[in-house]
């Protein structure tokens, strides 16, 4: 079935537990393109689970099917202007109730269509939110700090050529580079000792590059966390001490966040991917 361009497609933000306050919490709330929030529910009583929901709101098919979506993909701002409405979001959900936050720009051909896909994976989320309940994911990136290019210039001499001094310049370069990136390595044995004193479960993601750095310098870790809610906050504090007395990077730490890494993803059976041609869901940029 296709859906026109015209008419609006289900976003999905994140399956939740039901909460008295939810419906509450998300009233007045605009989510991704300026659209209201709103609940689906499917009961599943058969299954014990009648307490599960989808946070959804109704967003332009222009934007937001295959076509579209891939367009827009290339567009920076408009990527960062969903990603902090699908944050927001999913923040003020997670802090009422247990939430699983589905990847960006997660998208059903109606709000039927997601009824569908929660109905059919509704134990599956049951499970991933009873084992999920009072933990928390913090973020640790470790940044190598950038060296500026040798230039004859930096090794002044008059005993030896210009074309010696550039080459002895980026030796040097060379095992400063080493240096710093062994410190890297001993900063992220730091990192793993204490996860494995606090946290439950670890996420590897791929360093970050480009514009998502910036001037920061260059990213050689980057992982996720699942830490008991309680513990967060030891976390973070030893968690930042991993590159005390190592020179040339920084451990920076952020959170606490909803799970994103370590929420379940919708199987691609109950909701078409990219390449088969069906409509039911649009997968977006990973967690």
């Amino acid at each position: 079935m296709t859906t026109s361009t015209s008419e609006p497609v289900t976003y999905a933000y994140a399956v939740a537990r039901a909460h008295p306050d939810l419906p509450q919490s998300l009233t007045g709330l605009t989510g991704v393109a300026g659209a209201p929030v709103h609940l689906i529910a499917e009961g599943g009583k058969e299954h014990g689970d009648a307490d599960i929901v989808l946070v959804v709101s109704p967003v332009p098919a222009a934007d937001f099917r295959e076509e579209g979506l891939r367009r827009h993909l290339e567009d920076l701002d408009w990527l960062e202007a969903v990603a902090r409405a699908h944050h927001a979001i999913v923040e003020e959900v997670a802090a009422r109730a247990p939430a699983l936050p589905l990847r960006l720009a997660t998208v059903y051909r109606d709000d039927s269509s997601a009824r569908d896909m929660l109905r059919s994976a509704v134990r599956l989320f049951a499970e991933r939110l009873d084992h999920l309940a009072d933990q928390v994911e913090w973020g640790v990136k470790i940044y190598v700090e950038a060296t500026a290019p040798p230039t004859p210039e930096s090794v002044p001499s008059a005993d030896i050529s210009p074309g010696r001094a550039y080459l002895s310049a980026r030796r040097r370069q060379r095992g400063d580079r080493e240096a710093v990136h062994r410190a890297a390595q001993e900063a992220a044995e730091r990192v793993g000792n204490v996860a494995r004193a606090y946290a439950t479960d670890r996420a590897a993601h791929r360093p970050q590059q480009g514009a998502l750095v910036g001037d920061a310098g260059e990213n050689v870790f980057n992982d996720a966390f699942l830490v008991p809610r309680g513990r967060g906050e030891a976390f973070r504090t030893e968690a930042a001490r991993a590159g005390q007395g190592l020179a040339g990077i920084r451990v920076e730490v952020t959170g606490p966040w909803a799970p994103y890494s370590f929420a379940m993803p919708v199987n691609d059976t109950d909701g078409p991917d990219d390449t088969d041609g069906r409509d039911d869901s649009v997968r977006g940029v990973g967690p």
